[in-house]
């Protein structure tokens, strides 16, 4: 990829060179571009963090041929082109394997994090602002089944759709920022758009324009009361549980009800559910009890709807790392 001679040497151009906190403002939006890119937050943020620094090593060679902005996501690109190459990419248990019957003994081992897409707190990543409308449509690109659909995209194909359909870069803008031509990005995107359009339906986001707020309240009444009769009628007969790290998903309100009262997954009766925002989806910090008091970490639930019932759940288990970075307690009194 060719390099603008703002990120690596060239002229002095120390009058122009952008303080440290000029470069911080840019630290949200930059966090949910690489979010997208690496479809883990984790990464997002150490993707972010090299292209701070980075930034401030070369900030006294900025020359101001591009805004600082424009002079970010370079740097940001070449960081997250750089973390992805020769990478396998990143998936939901759905796409690894076939659906499994409610048996814990097929749960098998968990297995290593950079092979799954991540979770990442809203207020990481989406706009700070109060326009619905912008809110709204931002919240449409972090979603988990889009995050994973970006990942089927070579990177520089992945990078060129970010840009140019999820934030709005005119095409020649997203040539000289990749160090290609305009017909280049032209075609990349409408490969990368052909390769989202074959999916299968069930790896495309849900839509989640609507309130639901009733059905999630009754959803965490249902939960935490361990009522499955009540739990199935939220649930499209289709749904879909995952559990990463592991690979095994469950298709199917009853599998999944069944699963939820096996001895193993059982213990979660009596669970606590603490809302969250998560990928611009609704979500829950699930705490069961802990036989020495009160209540432990267990899950972050991430609920996917569709027309007016819950279509997937995700359960990721990685609390210990997850929770802090949600800013949520690793313990719930009694």
């Amino acid at each position: 990829m060719a390099v603008s001679s703002d990120e690596h040497a060239g002229q002095a151009g120390s009058t122009l060179a952008p303080q440290p906190d000029a470069l911080e403002e840019y630290r949200r939006e930059l966090t949910g571009y690489c979010y997208r890119m690496l479809g883990s937050g984790f990464e997002a943020d150490d993707a972010v963090q090299e292209t701070m620094l980075r930034a401030w090593k070369s900030a006294d060679r900025f020359e101001g041929r591009s805004s600082v902005r424009s002079w970010l996501y370079r740097i940001a690109t070449n960081v997250c082109l750089d973390m992805l190459r020769g990478r396998q990419r990143r998936a939901r248990p759905m796409e690894l394997g076939p659906a499994s019957p409610p048996d814990p003994s097929r749960l098998g081992d968990q297995l290593p994090e950079h092979l799954w897409v991540s979770p990442i707190a809203d207020d990481r990543v989406l706009p700070a602002e109060t326009d619905p409308a912008v809110i709204v449509e931002a919240r449409d690109t972090i979603r988990l089944a889009f995050v994973t659909a970006l990942q089927h995209l070579p990177p520089k194909q992945r990078a060129a759709l970010i840009l140019c359909e999820v934030l709005r870069w005119q095409a020649t803008e997203a040539a000289d920022l990749l160090g290609t031509s305009v017909p280049a990005v032209n075609s990349a995107l409408q490969r990368a758009r052909t390769t989202l359009a074959a999916l299968p339906e069930q790896e495309r986001p849900a839509d989640l324009r609507d309130d639901h707020t009733d059905l999630l309240e009754k959803y965490v009444d249902a939960f935490e009361r361990y009522d499955m009769t009540a739990l199935v009628g939220l649930l499209h007969e289709d749904a879909v549980q995952s559990m990463p790290p592991y690979a095994l998903w469950l298709e199917g309100a009853g599998d999944i009800t069944t699963w939820m009262v096996q001895p193993g997954p059982d213990a979660c009766r009596g669970s606590r559910l603490i809302p969250v925002e998560v990928n611009g989806s609704p979500g829950f910090a699930q705490y069961k009890p802990d036989p020495a008091g009160g209540f432990s970490p267990w899950a972050l639930q991430v609920i996917e709807i569709t027309k007016g019932r819950i279509a997937r759940m995700t359960f990721f288990l990685d609390t210990a790392t997850l929770f802090p970075s949600f800013g949520l307690p690793d313990h719930l009194p009694a």
